[in-house]
């Protein structure tokens, strides 16, 4: 699984485009921002012409995914929304067929999670990493129960937008989380985020043992009680400045 950086040997694979606003941090989403810009209405979900990427060859016969990349998987939208439940179980066929991807998916939408399942999923796929978001401490005791008990190998909190202090003491990261990653809001709109607040999850997970990335600081963020305007294209690199990253062992 990915530690503190993007995998050079990398892909994005969305299937569908498109969401429904459902939560706090949705608020200034990143792709109906995209799509505000092109005139496009992030709400109508659509099915993708890469549909079916995972699996297509170029003319030589190999496969245009080469093995043992990553595939960031329907990051436009949430793999387990409803309006995509007619596709969802090719898209986990394709999952199958090429095992010898991993796949990481984001989502908001935990609770539909079990209803969402191929019939061979068992205790997961060993090529699937599910990561789910909590922006605020509401999410987090409502989406982590429910992600802590899944059937999942491989599992990732995240914590982006981070928009306010969030406590996960009492939710055992440690006994099943194999990452939290926390970050700011982008945009023009963004909301503030604290340092002390990603200090204290950072301070948690190596307590816990478990892999930590702070992953960006968002537009606007706060260090010793002094907000900073972060330019969009400095806010990864000011994030990895201040070497808190932590890689369990």
């Amino acid at each position: 699984m990915p530690k503190n950086a993007i995998e050079s040997k990398s892909k994005m694979w969305n299937p569908w485009h498109g969401c429904h606003k459902l939560s706090a941090g949705c608020k200034h989403c990143y792709v109906y921002r995209g799509d505000s810009r092109r005139g496009v209405d992030s709400s109508v979900v659509t099915k993708t012409k890469n549909f079916d990427l995972p699996l297509q060859k170029k003319r030589n016969g190999e496969y245009k995914i080469p093995s043992g990349s990553l595939v960031y998987t329907c990051f436009t939208s949430d793999f387990f929304l409803d309006d995509a439940d007619e596709w969802r179980v090719e898209a986990w066929q394709m999952m199958r067929v090429r095992s010898d991807l991993r796949f990481m998916m984001i989502t908001k939408r935990i609770d539909r999670f079990q209803q969402s399942l191929p019939d061979d999923w068992g205790e997961g796929y060993d090529n699937v990493t599910i990561c789910c978001t909590i922006e605020n401490q509401d999410r987090a005791d409502y989406r982590l129960p429910v992600f802590k008990d899944a059937p999942i190998k491989h599992k990732i909190i995240i914590c982006e937008p981070l928009l306010e202090r969030i406590d996960l003491s009492g939710h055992g990261i440690g006994l099943w989380a194999e990452q939290v990653v926390a970050g700011g809001e982008s945009g023009y709109e963004a909301r503030h985020c604290n340092f002390e607040w990603i200090m204290e999850l950072r301070n948690l997970c190596v307590e816990q043992n478990v892999s930590f990335w702070f992953k960006q600081t968002g537009a606007k963020f706060i260090k010793d009680g002094k907000l900073y305007n972060i330019n969009r294209r400095f806010q990864h690199s000011q994030a990895r400045k201040s070497g808190i990253n932590f890689d369990a062992r």
